[in-house]
């Protein structure tokens, strides 16, 4: 009996470095189609958000609480992808698909992190339009702008000490099952299966931490959205109504795409796994929406497609007026010489 528990201790060898098999199951021209795609989504999405963040901080006429927190939103969304993609990318080209410990544990931290602030911004934007729609007497005294960093500050720190806390608690689990992580990056899940004891306790809290900061958010995303329409309902004109509510859509397309992908990842009973599903819903929320963000944001808000074309047509007037000043001194000069 001793002899076959020191064997068993024996085999249980801790893991020291991990491999995500990611997408190493398809056949390399699959491989390189996905690297191609993952890089034109991954640079499509960085230079979405980071036009979005400029033109949000140089005109004037959006420094308003909403556009601040959609500020943060696209520095949240800029990082979340950044924390997945390049390594994704980079496996997806060469055989060696391993990470250490400490770097996985790295990646997790900061896929939570910034994670927990989108569902928490997204939250602070939905109060945001509560009080602008609700009580907009009182809106600007609300939401001032000392309030909205003093709040963006707040949730930058809750998402913090939340992400390190859970990180940290994941990775003191023993991992000696096996090496391989059966998903394109650390996430909770995938690790928890490599541990060599039973995880019911971490899933338990996996899943109450879900509740409280996936859940908690959106249940205050509900309840501000049900006092907007109970207010919009209350105004006499349609064209007051469809001008209260176009405020709203592109923050209610955004909730209803990430929290309708997160819900069904994290917060799915164990025996419905499925390494292909969750792999696809990861995509999705990891890849697909922070670049459909910056588009939701410019085409369903009027205020950012007027400011993008000011921006954008002021800067092709100027061009084309210093194109012209060029030409016509190129031409007096030469006239000149010429005569």
């Amino acid at each position: 009996m001793k002899q076959s528990k020191q064997m068993t201790q024996e085999n249980q060898t801790l893991v020291t470095e991990l491999i995500l098999l990611g997408f190493s199951d398809l056949s390399l021209p699959w491989q390189h189609f996905l690297f191609s795609l993952f890089l034109i989504l991954y640079t499509l999405t960085l230079l979405g958000n980071m036009i979005i963040f400029v033109i949000l901080t140089v005109d004037p006429g959006l420094h308003t609480p909403m556009y601040f927190f959609l500020r943060n939103l696209s520095v949240v969304e800029i990082c979340f992808i950044s924390t997945t993609v390049p390594k994704m990318l980079v496996n997806l080209l060469i055989e060696n698909r391993s990470i250490s410990i400490l770097g996985c544990a790295t990646q997790m931290y900061f896929f939570i992190f910034f994670g927990v602030n989108e569902c928490l911004f997204l939250a602070a934007m939905a109060y945001d339009r509560y009080v602008a729609i609700c009580n907009p007497l009182h809106y600007t005294m609300v939401m001032t702008k000392e309030k909205c960093v003093t709040l963006a500050g707040v949730l930058w720190v809750i998402g913090m000490v939340f992400s390190a806390g859970r990180t940290s608690f994941i990775f003191t689990v023993p991992l000696c099952r096996t090496n391989v992580i059966n998903h394109f990056f650390c996430d909770i899940q995938p690790v928890l299966r490599l541990a060599c004891i039973d995880t019911f306790i971490n899933g338990q809290v996996t899943l109450l931490s879900g509740v409280l900061l996936v859940l908690l958010p959106f249940l205050l995303i509900v309840i501000s959205y049900i006092y907007i329409l109970s207010s919009i309902r209350k105004i006499s004109s349609s064209e007051g109504r469809e001008k209260a509510f176009s405020t709203c859509t592109a923050h209610l397309t955004s909730v209803t795409l990430f929290y309708g992908t997160a819900l069904l990842t994290y917060l799915k009973p164990r025996s419905g796994y499925s390494a292909e599903r969750e792999r696809l819903f990861a995509l999705f929320y990891a890849v697909i929406m922070p670049m459909l963000n910056p588009m939701i944001y410019s085409l369903r808000n009027k205020e950012v497609k007027k400011a993008l074309r000011r921006r954008i047509w002021g800067k092709m007037v100027l061009f084309c007026e210093g194109l012209c000043s060029s030409t016509n001194v190129f031409f007096n000069s030469r006239s000149r010489t010429l005569y």
